[in-house]
């Protein structure tokens, strides 16, 4: 599983990081493989050349050249189209950036148009020719000297936003943005439904939940009486159970699939478990 943005490689990706801020142009030339991968940061993406399809934990989206989406932090599975290359432009957005942007443009987020709504976790937009011309100014500060480019950077992002705004209809990203701002915590339910198979460390749930680790820990324990790492290797362990006696499928893909990185860590916790290795299970 990659992590973006901190394991960034130069073989695929140009990109610029200062400070709070991470600017990625993406490419690449290789036939299509699904890639889990862990967006550490929220992020917008403008697809420049070629086709993608994000998996997330609830839908599937296809973007396409000049496509302009929003992803929430998270896990996607990631797949490019079989005949062309595929470049595009990342922005990743720390959440105090978020934080700050609001604050600044209150008057564009009113309270009563903030009502509670179903969010997606992947927002394509409606863009024009002039999103295009704003994506195409931004190429030049990869290659740029200037002792400025933190503070240009920030005004791009803050531009960026505001073009977003200006073609979302619905409101959606005003209300994805808006929660951001305030801080919301995930329900926990409904996250660890959603990512007790996905090889998460626990810092990275309890970034997703929009807790501190002590406090993602203290209200997992008040909630399921137990602790994270044990509640988790319980579910995995029985989910792995129900895949030996209901899938074809071998031992070392289940171990994958239950979030194991090794299997004769699997095939020793299964047994400690079950009192069976998988294989006579």
């Amino acid at each position: 599983m990659l992590r973006v943005p901190s394991e960034i490689a130069d073989d695929h990706f140009e990109s610029l990081k200062i400070q709070e801020l991470t600017f990625v142009a993406y490419r690449s030339d290789v036939y299509p493989s699904k890639n889990e991968v862990f967006f550490e940061e929220n992020a917008v993406i403008y697809v420049i050349e070629g086709e993608k399809k994000f998996t997330g934990t609830s839908e599937t989206i296809t973007v396409k050249k000049g496509d302009v989406f929003f992803v929430r932090r998270g896990y996607y599975l990631m797949s490019e189209s079989i005949d062309e290359s595929y470049k595009s432009l990342v922005f990743f957005f720390d959440e105090n950036l978020i934080k700050d942007f609001v604050n600044q443009h209150l008057e564009l987020f009113p309270e009563e148009k903030m009502a509670e709504k179903e969010l997606p976790t992947l927002l394509i937009l409606p863009t024009d020719e002039k999103f295009g011309k704003f994506a195409e100014s931004v190429l030049p500060y990869f290659r740029s000297k200037t002792k400025y480019l933190h503070h240009f950077l920030k005004l791009k992002l803050q531009e960026l936003l505001l073009h977003l705004l200006e073609y979302d209809n619905g409101d959606f990203l005003k209300a994805l943005l808006h929660e951001i701002y305030r801080g919301e915590k995930a329900d926990l339910d409904y996250l660890m439904q959603n990512y007790y198979l996905k090889p998460l460390t626990l810092n990275e749930l309890a970034r997703l939940s929009g807790r501190s680790l002590s406090a993602f820990k203290r209200e997992f324990q008040e909630k399921f009486d137990s602790s994270p790492a044990s509640w988790i290797r319980e579910k995995r362990l029985k989910h792995a159970a129900f895949l030996l006696k209901n899938s074809p499928k071998h031992v070392n893909e289940i171990a994958e699939e239950v979030g194991f990185e090794s299997v004769s860590h699997f095939i020793k916790a299964f047994k400690g478990r079950f009192g069976k290795t998988p294989s006579k299970y």
